[in-house]
């Protein structure tokens, strides 16, 4: 079973940066072998897919509202997936969790805990 543990959220002002981690285990979990990505949750609203990373980190995608501004990396030696945060808005606020993806869609069946993101005006 993976176990997904994502991190580095926190309160910051508009125009802040944070960078997110989640690393990622399970004993048949291989993880330089997916695609994997960010996703996010604000109150009220449906998760909805923020960035994604390909295997060897050749191919990353961004949602349209953060293209620009965020930046998906990864680490497979640590089985570690990030993503830096700059000039954050208001509207980014949100819990962040990450996930294997195909495409924008989540393919992971388990989700973890995520790390909170409040981004203050």
């Amino acid at each position: 079973q993976v176990q997904l543990v994502e991190s580095g959220g926190g309160l910051v002002q508009a125009g802040g940066s944070l960078r997110l981690s989640c690393a990622a285990s399970g004993r048949t979990f291989a993880f330089s072998m997916y695609t994997m990505g960010w996703f996010r949750q604000a109150p009220g609203k449906e998760r909805e897919f923020v960035a994604g990373i390909s295997w060897n980190s050749g191919t990353t995608n961004y949602a349209d509202s953060v293209k620009g501004r965020f930046t998906i990396s990864r680490d497979n030696a640590k089985n570690t997936v990030y993503l830096q945060m700059n000039s954050l808005k208001p509207e980014d606020t949100a819990a962040y969790y990450c996930n294997r993806v195909l495409g924008i869609r989540p393919t992971g069946g388990s989700w973890g805990q995520g790390t909170q993101v409040t981004v203050s005006s």
